[in-house]
């Protein structure tokens, strides 16, 4: 069985609009599947269902993490378990420092983990993990001074969004569209993240649009993406696939563009 099992997945809007409509998909610890599709086809959707957010409603089929069904489990619930999400857009949070952020949502891992009882990390054990992790995947120190995404460049987001997964040891991290407004440097550092942190005790699905993060990350499964559903599987060679031929080889008119990327 599989870390992470999706089971004939299908996903709404609270409005009743069908978004993803039946997925299977399986993914294990040591793996890298990258979920490839065009603008509007569901992705992000996908994401959020997975992470359990309020305003995707999971109208049919499963999620099992670890042999449990977490279908219904709130979102926190599911991070708690080992899941993990990288928004494509990740919010500002004025008034919160980075080092605050980090340790707080580390310490409600470690009591949720702890049958309910506080076991909050000691600060000077914390800023030492805190630091190492930084110097390890290129993160400026001086942004865990600063308040969570606030004013920073996109660059500097998704480099804490990596820093979040190393400090938080997901055990399946969907990182949603990672690489979308980041110049070539900024793309590498969090590639390099990615590949530092994939490994026996962690496993990883990239949600992209284009091919070029799979430049610097090698996945072990590429799945398109099309209209809510899994259209095709293959390895690494699909996805050179979709850089030389496009969606149209798939039947997708690429002039669509929709807001369930």
């Amino acid at each position: 069985m599989a870390l992470l099992e999706l089971k004939n997945l299908h996903v709404a809007l609270e409005d009743g609009t069908e978004i993803v409509k039946g997925v299977d998909l399986s993914v294990d610890s040591d793996q890298v599947h990258a979920v490839m599709g065009p603008n509007g086809s569901g992705k992000s959707t996908l994401a959020y269902a997975l992470m359990g957010h309020p305003a995707y409603v999971i109208t049919e089929g499963q999620i099992l993490f670890d042999g449990e069904d977490v279908t219904e489990l709130a979102a926190d619930e599911r991070a708690q378990r080992g899941l993990f999400l990288a928004f494509q857009y990740p919010h500002a949070i004025p008034g919160v420092t980075v080092t605050s952020f980090l340790r707080s949502a580390l310490n409600a891992i470690r009591k949720a983990q702890n049958d309910g009882e506080d076991d909050p990390v000691k600060i000077p054990e914390f800023r030492k993990d805190m630091l190492a992790a930084m110097d390890k995947l290129k993160v400026p120190h001086e942004l865990a001074r600063r308040y969570v995404n606030d004013g920073f460049s996109g660059g500097e987001k998704k480099r804490v969004e990596i820093l979040q997964m190393a400090m938080l040891k997901p055990r399946v991290a969907v990182l949603d569209e990672t690489d979308s407004g980041l110049d070539i440097d900024a793309l590498k550092i969090v590639a390099s993240g990615v590949k530092e942190l994939v490994g026996p005790e962690m496993g990883a699905v990239l949600i992209t649009h284009y091919q070029r993060i799979l430049n610097y990350v090698t996945p072990d499964f590429v799945h398109v993406f099309v209209d809510g559903r899994i259209v095709e599987e293959g390895g690494p060679e699909l996805a050179q696939r979709l850089e030389a031929e496009g969606y149209e080889a798939f039947g997708v008119n690429e002039r669509r563009n929709g807001s369930n990327s």
